[in-house]
């Protein structure tokens, strides 16, 4: 036995950065049909999933992602009943989604059942709203689902993705875009994860691009802080059927009848302020 301290660290080589965590142990470790899932005990961030040996979320600061994925979008609809959520199968998001008393229908399309399984086993504080009669769960492809839709039946669609790597790439595109833009109706708006906005303009780059040819009329992105991925600094970017201006329920939002750890109105507001570097390096 080592005396050594031990620690999972996620090298970033694209960045030249990395972020490490101490562990106490590794609890679960299985290769899907679609993934390698390992889950740590670590000494300050609680339980950790790692997923194809990348930071996925820890027990201690995923509140900020799963927040900013769903309060900014939920709050800018006018009145969002129907949710589908792609991909989230840790089901934080869908704890955040059902939150808001406007919605009657969550419906999570995650292609790998077993993270979901995991999630329940070692983050059961993220699945406090799984047997909610409003949610739903559909365990197969996110892109195929979307494709057989019908037209107008959501009102936000959430895509809680992993990186534009493996399965996830399709959910990057123009096609998928369109899909989506179909599926939603009249004051739809689509939130996805767009990655760090100091690593990766590239993908934000291409994600308004491809949601403008879609047929979006408005894409705007949002900003947070995520510890354990890449730089810190994370993103969403947002698309709407039409402007996206004016359309923040900021009464609503300030005077939510639910809690949350990060998300409030002024943050809203300041999550879609952009800062002049990324003004500039937005094609």
């Amino acid at each position: 036995m080592t005396d050594q301290p031990l620690w999972f660290t996620e090298e970033f080589d694209a960045g030249g950065s990395a972020f490490s965590v101490k562990i106490r142990e590794r609890l679960h470790n299985e290769q899907t049909e679609y993934q390698h899932i390992e889950i740590y005990a670590t000494e300050k961030f609680g339980n950790l999933m790692v997923i194809d040996g990348c930071y996925m979320l820890t027990a201690r600061e995923n509140f900020i992602y799963h927040e900013m994925m769903s309060h900014p979008a939920l709050f800018m609809h006018p009145s969002p009943e129907n949710v589908v959520i792609i991909g989230g199968g840790d089901c934080g998001t869908l704890r955040e989604v059902l939150k808001h008393g406007r919605v009657t229908h969550a419906l999570q399309v995650e292609i790998d059942e077993r993270v979901t399984r995991l999630a329940e086993e070692f983050f059961p504080e993220l699945c406090v709203s799984n047997h909610d009669p409003r949610a739903g769960f559909l365990f197969g492809d996110g892109i195929a689902w979307m494709k057989e839709a019908a037209p107008g039946s959501e009102d936000i669609v959430i895509v809680d993705s992993t990186d534009p790597v493996g399965p996830a790439v399709g959910l990057f595109t123009e096609a998928f875009y369109r899909d989506c833009h179909n599926v939603l109706g009249e004051h739809g708006i689509l939130v996805q994860q767009s990655e760090s906005p100091i690593y990766n303009m590239d993908i934000i780059n291409s994600m308004h691009k491809e949601m403008r040819a879609a047929g979006f009329a408005d894409v705007q992105t949002l900003f947070f802080p995520q510890p354990c991925y890449p730089s810190g600094w994370w993103s969403a970017t947002m698309a709407g059927k039409y402007s996206l201006e004016g359309r923040f329920r900021a009464a609503d939002a300030a005077d939510k009848s639910f809690a949350t750890r990060y998300y409030n109105a002024a943050i809203h507001t300041a999550a879609l302020t952009p800062p002049e570097f990324f003004k500039q390096a937005l094609e």
